[in-house]
């Protein structure tokens, strides 16, 4: 088994160390409060909340390896795809077994839950999409099922980042502000891969079209903040859309989503330039 220290030429990595490093912080954080009482009334129950909340975060940052890889043009970014997916696995499970807990490990009614609450069923479905994927996640099973079968199964990362996302927003009902930010990353990073199948170039989307993506998903994500406050809450989704243009409580998820999605755009294009600089001594 290939270390997470290093790369495929088994030299040591520092993209790989420090992501692998960075990925054993949310659970031993949270671990760690844990263990020294400090995470309020129910501990488990917050413990497990937060956990899931970071399976959403890792998913959403595995989704956004190619398209960061193409645009910047950092191609050993790459390298870090496979960990990612392997922690928000490991961590999925985790906050199964925190849920679990929570129901003093009455596996029959856990199940039974299951079954009964749509936010639970989706959740486990999500769960389930992604055992196959942890399962197949090594260079041996790669090569067992073929590069083209393998890439068709690990497709089944859109459907579940989908089904994370739904069970989210279900779950926290009053506030929905950070499932509708990644809910919002997910809509632009799918949309880039749509666009980049159909448009990309050898060096990727052009800037304009990945600014003028940055747009369409932020009001996307304005648009469904609204309607999941009115959907949950009964708020007026006027209201909230008026929200996005007041900054008394912090910027909204469609202005995140934006400025991530300019600041993409603008670091590719500096990246863009800085190659472009590079290749002008050997034309001369």
């Amino acid at each position: 088994m290939r270390s997470p220290f290093t790369d495929r030429a088994g030299r040591f990595s520092w993209l790989k160390t420090v992501v692998f490093v960075l990925l054993l912080l949310p659970g031993l954080w949270y671990g760690g409060r844990l263990l020294a009482g400090d995470l309020g009334a129910d501990p488990v129950q917050t413990f497990q909340r937060n956990i899931g909340l970071w399976v959403l975060y890792l998913l959403v940052i595995g989704l956004a390896i190619t398209p960061l890889k193409r645009a910047l043009r950092w191609p050993q970014l790459i390298q870090v795809r496979r960990m990612i997916g392997v922690a928000a696995a490991t961590y999925v499970l985790i906050h199964l077994t925190g849920y679990t807990a929570t129901q003093h490990f009455d596996l029959g009614f856990v199940a039974s839950e299951i079954v009964k609450r749509l936010y639970l069923t989706i959740g486990f479905l999500a769960l389930l999409g992604l055992m196959p994927l942890l399962a197949t996640s090594t260079d041996a099973m790669i090569k067992r099922l073929g590069g083209k079968r393998w890439q068709r199964l690990h497709q089944l990362v859109y459907p579940i980042v989908v089904l994370g996302l739904v069970h989210g927003v279900m779950q926290s009902k009053v506030d929905v502000a950070i499932p509708t930010m990644l809910a919002g990353f997910t809509i632009w990073l799918l949309a880039w891969r749509v666009l980049d199948s159909r448009f990309g170039r050898g060096d990727g989307l052009p800037l304009w079209s990945l600014a003028l993506l940055s747009v369409a998903a932020a009001l996307v994500t304005a648009g469904g903040e609204a309607a999941m406050y009115g959907l949950f809450t009964g708020v007026d989704p006027m209201r909230v859309l008026r929200a996005n243009l007041m900054f008394g409580f912090g910027p909204r998820p469609a202005w995140i989503v934006l400025g991530a999605g300019l600041a993409v755009t603008v670091l590719a294009a500096l990246r863009r330039l800085q190659k472009s600089r590079a290749r002008r001594p050997a034309l001369a």
